[in-house]
């Protein structure tokens, strides 16, 4: 049976015990990836920051996550006998972001990991995306990292340590027909995430992108159903030389644990997540 993004899987991590005494914010950390990875960072003994619910976005095809999502996520957590704080945070607002950085350290205590996963997508060929669409994508993808980054970093500077995991797409390593203005957001994380990694790599701070492949997520399956929900995914999915359709949020949740459990050797690396799609690229 294949499984539902609604099901928890409650699996036992890899680095269990790495992080005792961490806290970690991720952004877009109601469902989906976002979920799986705030359960996988608490497992390996992080305290954990999730945050999103942010205000409505026209055009998109999916609705976005809610503040009962994000209480549901926090209930997940304290069950794991980790500290959790829920933020209502639209990453778009530089000062939501800087006020949700100033919270975590004021009420947990610092602020070592940031997943900086908040993101959304639109499809359509390029001469049908609206001038909104793009704005809305450039501002979430691209700008709303922008403010993620540059809240955190000073924070994880005066610590001398801090991990930093920026998410990215495989469309963020190729061409794809159809999403042309989500892959330019999605290249661009990378860029970001790269050159800033270079300014922060002596003062204990790593930064680091994952490309994750079509994942199993309300935003790409908004009705929860097993099928493949629309033609340009099925697309997608039937390119994988790895036979099968998408991964699970947890397949991802992998790539961030070991990125965040890194003594500090990797910096501004991109992990692809992508069923094979990678060995297409020169």
């Amino acid at each position: 049976m294949r499984r539902s993004w609604r099901r928890v899987r409650l699996l036992t991590w890899p680095g269990m015990g790495a992080l005792e005494g961490r806290v970690a914010l991720i952004t877009g950390g109601a469902r989906g990836q976002g979920r799986a990875h705030a359960l996988a960072l608490a497992s390996a003994g992080a305290d954990i920051v999730i945050a999103d619910a942010p205000g409505p976005m026209k055009e998109l095809t999916y609705p976005l996550a809610t503040e009962q999502d994000l209480q549901d996520t926090a209930a997940l957590v304290t069950d794991l006998g980790r500290r959790c704080l829920p933020i209502i945070l639209d990453i778009r607002d530089a000062t939501q972001v800087g006020t949700a950085v100033e919270q975590t350290v004021e009420d947990l205590g610092s602020l070592d990991i940031v997943v900086a996963n908040a993101g959304i997508v639109s499809t359509g060929r390029l001469e049908e995306v609206s001038d909104l669409s793009w704005q809305q994508l450039v501002d979430t993808n691209l700008t709303g990292t922008f403010h993620t980054l540059r809240a955190a970093i000073p924070v994880m500077r005066g610590q001398r340590f801090g991990r930093i995991v920026v998410t990215s797409s495989m469309g963020g390593r190729m061409g794809i027909p159809e999403l042309a203005a989500y892959n330019a957001t999605k290249w661009g994380v990378i860029g970001l995430a790269k050159s800033a990694a270079l300014e922060v790599a002596k003062e204990g701070i790593t930064i680091n992108v994952i490309c994750p492949t079509t994942t199993q997520t309300p935003m790409v399956q908004p009705t929860g159903s097993d099928d493949v929900p629309d033609d340009l995914v099925h697309r997608m999915t039937k390119a994988n030389p790895i036979p099968q359709p998408w991964l699970q949020p947890e397949d991802v949740s992998r790539g961030v644990l070991y990125l965040a459990t890194d003594p500090g050797v990797i910096t501004g690396s991109v992990l692809e997540i992508g069923l094979g799609g990678s060995a297409r690229i020169h």
